[in-house]
């Protein structure tokens, strides 16, 4: 939580310093980034769940093991990058980003995320909850500390790129590094031979249904930037950090249904009672926040962000029920992950698809884009809670017991990261 709100007032004070317009930019930018580290929670959460399980042995074999999957990490970054570099105005022109060099940042950033991912992962399965907790309000404090002091030293909208995401990101690695030494002790230099490769495959469902809801949630911002001017994209992009509230809700409640609900179905029982409980309790959440943006929307968006963010007010009703619709989808994601069903990656992939689609489609205006997604998320949050409500029984792939509260865990921290642009 702690994590969150200086996001927020990170997302808040970059937008009031950079203004509307650029800001837009910065937003495609880290939308696209928050896409990425979503893969990274699958390596987070197997490594927590390794580490509980003992499959990775006694803490100095796996202060060993997570070295040398930091090394390859680093290792895979600098090849990403040279890539990236190489491509840099490809990925210019896709993400519809003025400074190339900019743009070849933001992939390698991902894969930099991911070595904050194993080392929480490992914290986690020793029970670590305090060092993952610590790790997460500083690399929020750093992306504030340093963004914002870029900002304010009259730096582009890339240098603050830098400096809020794979600059922030280093010391983060530093600090959780030195934490997950201080609870795990010395190196003993005999790593367990566990390959990041076999690590990545053991939740391959989840992290396809992760990456894909991460997709849902952001990559309207991306296309706005396609079919709209700067400082429109900019305002829209403002008008989503602010309908995103109601998914930070979802987040934590997930954080509960998934491993109850793995729970019960494990023991036979019909657990989708959870699911009910949980979407009714958004719900209470979700319709005062909806009741105000419908009243308030341009009141509310140039109280937090100023400038020109009004611009998007008539979008921003219609906004915070698409989101309103996308966290229940979550829910009923986080239920169908815990009785191990795949069907439902069909449904998220075809959403995914049809994001862009609809911005195509209704390009005429922010109003018309809004009211189109929300659409396109009231039939798939429908259609999510009919196969939920149909499936009684735990599948072949469910999680057991155990397993299920370190994934919920392990995603949970990761998730949040991936909460406010």
């Amino acid at each position: 939580m702690a994590g969150n709100i200086l996001a927020l007032v990170t997302t808040i004070a970059l937008a009031r310093a950079l203004g509307t317009a650029d800001y837009g930019e910065l937003a495609r930018m880290v939308s696209v980034f928050t896409i990425l580290i979503v893969p990274a929670t699958a390596l987070q959460a197997a490594a927590a769940r390794d580490m509980t399980l003992g499959r990775l042995g006694p803490a100095s074999h796996a202060i060993a093991t997570l070295q040398g999957w930091l090394v390859r990490i680093m290792l895979l970054t600098f090849g990403v990058l040279v890539a990236c570099m190489l491509l840099r105005h490809q990925l210019a022109d896709l993400l519809q980003v003025s400074q190339p060099w900019a743009a070849a940042l933001v992939i390698p950033s991902g894969f930099l995320w991911t070595a904050v991912a194993l080392q929480r992962g490992v914290l986690l399965g020793v029970g670590g909850y305090r060092p993952v907790a610590m790790s997460l309000i500083g690399e929020q404090g750093f992306r504030l500390l340093f963004g914002l002091a870029a900002a304010l030293l009259g730096a582009e909208v890339g240098l603050i790129f830098f400096c809020s995401v794979p600059l922030a990101t280093i010391p983060v690695i530093f600090m959780t590094g030195v934490l997950t030494r201080r609870r795990l002790g010395p190196s003993d230099r005999k790593p367990i031979r566990v390959g990041l490769r076999d690590l990545a495959s053991r939740n391959p469902v989840p992290v396809a249904a992760l990456t894909l809801f991460a997709v849902l949630q952001n990559a309207d911002v991306i296309a706005v930037g396609h079919f709209f001017n700067t400082t429109i994209s900019g305002a829209y992009a403002q008008a989503a950090v602010a309908a995103k509230g109601v998914v930070w809700i979802a987040i934590g409640l997930g954080l509960y249904l998934l491993p109850e609900a793995a729970r019960e179905a494990a023991k036979g029982v019909d657990a989708r009672h959870l699911l009910g409980r949980t979407s009714a309790l958004l719900m209470l959440v979700a319709v005062p926040i909806l009741a105000i943006f419908a009243f308030f929307p341009e009141q509310i968006l140039t109280l937090v962000f100023g400038d020109q963010a009004a611009l998007a007010a008539p979008a921003l009703p219609w906004l915070a029920g698409a989101m309103t619709c996308l966290s229940i989808s979550y829910l009923a994601l986080q239920f169908l992950i815990a009785l191990g069903r795949r069907s439902f990656l069909v449904l998220l992939t075809i959403g995914a698809v049809a994001v862009p689609v609809v911005v195509a489609i209704r390009d005429s205006s922010l109003e018309s884009v809004a009211i189109g997604l929300l659409i396109l998320d009231a039939i798939l949050a429908a259609l999510m809670l009919a196969i939920s409500f149909s499936a009684r029984t735990a599948g072949e792939h469910s999680f057991a017991d155990g397993e299920a509260e370190a994934f919920a865990l392990a995603e949970a921290s990761a998730a949040a990261e991936a909460a406010i642009p």
